[in-house]
């Protein structure tokens, strides 16, 4: 029987569980790229009193709040799915994440409601964290427990892919509303955005609608998944769901294995091979906005059908092996392949690194610890000041101990720049002097200002579509069997509460976090390939403990009696 079921075509019934379930991953990752694009104008709209730097930065704290409460979204919702079943609970889920989405095209800005429009901003940020935490649990629950035997690896591995959908359907919609406006309402000046507080930046925003309502019109339509209602029949169902997942180290210890042996590996890859890359490129290798999306679009294009491909794979030969392989190969390959996306994207900034590197030469008692998580940490001795500048702008270097008491110096090929004290009477004075007197040594030493245009289908924009795409190969191997073995890992009565935590922690704050903590890495390291070691010791670490102590699940049954 299992093996017919295994062969048998996909039911229309079937198709539909799968899509309705994968509408909430469409709406989580369109709503993250229109953060991330519309950055700019979101800060001048709700932080308007803060400088352009400022308010970037506090935008993307607004946004990491969502990650942050992620876990306690998990805890909640998982809670109530397994008390009152899937169904219901990813059906409030998805009217929580598509409502906090669509009231951002109506919220107020700063002009308005002063200081409440960017409490009300984090408010809703909070609200979509909270969904979210509980609507992956309810969707791979739901499709798995849905799934024939032998395809549970294929059939929610089609949740993935649905990540390329929101990406996708996120761009088309900002083109869109950027020809119907002529493109002023999403000009990068923040004044200019500001002065159009009811621009058509809003209009993506406003889109989100539609989506909600065909999702939430979907889901009412679908029935209960047959392994709860089983459960429930039988009276089987959990009293005290946290109690039983967290409460009982029989389970505890099978949570703890799957955020450490799976999810925060599968997590880091996910993120550096599609936003730290596109991070790195724009940041670092000066790869201009448009052209770093569309590189990353394309390589995400043909990457996504190996969800599928490594989903079904781990039908095969089990969900363990692909995904270790995936952490460990990713972890392996980063440093060659990030450092060949220099080669390609930006050859005159590795010649200059290769010609003229650069040093910053300062007492060791001058220099401190330059981690900057947040963003708004203050940094002001000649050594610290000149460390930052380079890393905000993108800048390799290392750094050297010199002699106790002397100034710091930065050196530039057979230049050098002496350092400012962000604390003396006329440091704005000597902050332009140091800025211009950089600048000028960087552009004698041949480092360019921006990469050179990459023109579309050349040797070089082919290089770097295989080089990210191979980066999205790893993500499909680690992303495309974990729905899969994570339901598969926890009995039936507290599947939706066990399985939701680990994810949730795994990826919102293992991966949510990636970005700013492999920047602050960079930092304070100076090497713009140093930020790497955060994924790859954390991918490392994920294959080591899951190889020793996750045991494979292809083979067990979704529904267990418990």
């Amino acid at each position: 029987m299992a093996n017919i079921e295994a062969t048998r075509p996909m039911s229309a019934d079937e198709k539909r569980v799968i899509f309705a379930s994968s509408l909430g991953t469409i709406f989580e990752w369109y709503d993250f790229y229109l953060f991330g694009v519309l950055t700019a104008i979101i800060g001048a709209q709700f932080f308007a009193p803060l400088d352009e730097a400022t308010r970037n930065i506090f935008t993307l704290l607004a946004f990491a709040a969502g990650f942050a409460v992620r876990p306690f979204g998990a805890l909640v919702f998982g809670r109530l799915g397994d008390l009152v079943g899937r169904k219901y609970t990813f059906l409030v889920t998805i009217l929580i994440m598509g409502i906090s989405t669509f009231a951002l095209s109506f919220l107020p800005g700063y002009k308005t409601l002063g200081i409440l429009a960017p409490i009300l901003l984090i408010a809703l940020r909070l609200l979509q964290g909270l969904a979210l935490g509980g609507e992956y649990g309810g969707a791979a629950t739901y499709v798995a427990e849905h799934a024939p035997p032998g395809r549970r690896g294929m059939y929610t591995s089609w949740i993935q892919t649905t990540a390329t959908v929101g990406l996708m359907l996120a761009l088309m919609v900002i083109l869109a509303s950027r020809f119907y406006s002529g493109g002023g309402a999403f000009s990068p000046d923040g004044e200019k955005a500001f002065s159009q507080e009811w621009g058509a930046w809003r209009i993506p925003f406003a889109c989100s609608g539609l989506l909600l309502a065909v999702s939430v019109w979907i889901r009412v339509k679908l029935a209960e998944s047959p392994a709860f209602l089983k459960i429930k029949a039988e009276g089987k169902t959990s009293k005290a769901p946290l109690k039983e997942s967290f409460g009982e180290w029989r389970n505890l210890k099978i949570v703890i294995l799957a955020l450490v042996g799976l999810t925060a590996g599968q997590a880091v890859v996910w993120y550096t091979g599609q936003f730290y890359a596109l991070y790195f490129l724009q940041t670092f290798l000066k790869v201009d906005g448009p052209t770093a999306n569309i590189l990353i679009a394309v390589s995400l294009l043909l990457g996504t059908p190996f969800f599928v491909i490594f989903g079904s794979l781990s039908d095969r030969i089990g969900r363990k092996p692909v995904i270790m392989a995936g952490c460990i190969i990713a972890a392996l390959t980063y440093f060659p392949l990030f450092h060949a996306l220099t080669s390609f994207a930006n050859p005159k900034l590795q010649a200059a690194i290769d010609k003229s590197p650069v040093t910053v030469v300062a007492a060791p008692e001058d220099c401190n610890l330059v981690l900057n998580l947040t963003g708004t940490a203050k940094f002001t001795t000649p050594c610290d000041t000149s460390r930052t500048w380079l890393a905000n702008a993108g800048v390799n270097y290392d750094k050297v101990d010199g002699p106790a008491g002397a100034p710091a110096t930065i050196k530039i090929g057979n230049k050098a720049v002496l350092g400012y004290d962000g604390k003396a009477a006329n440091a704005k004075d000597e902050k332009g002097r140091f800025e211009k007197e950089v600048r000028a040594a960087l552009t004698a030493a041949g480092y360019p200002a921006k990469a050179d245009p990459i023109a579309a289908f050349s040797g070089n924009w082919f290089a770097l579509v295989a080089i990210l795409w191979v980066m999205v190969v790893y993500v499909t191997m680690v992303y495309g069997p974990i729905a899969a073995m994570l339901v598969e890992m926890f009995p039936t009565r507290i599947r939706y509460t066990s399985m939701s935590l680990p994810y949730h922690i795994g990826n919102g704050w293992f991966g949510g976090f990636l970005p700013a903590i492999s920047f602050s890495i960079v930092a304070a390291q100076g090497n713009i390939y140093s930020g790497l070691w955060y994924p790859i010791i954390i991918a490392s670490l994920t294959f080591v403990i899951g190889m020793l102590f996750v045991k494979e699940t292809k083979d067990s049954t979704v529904y267990d009696g418990s």
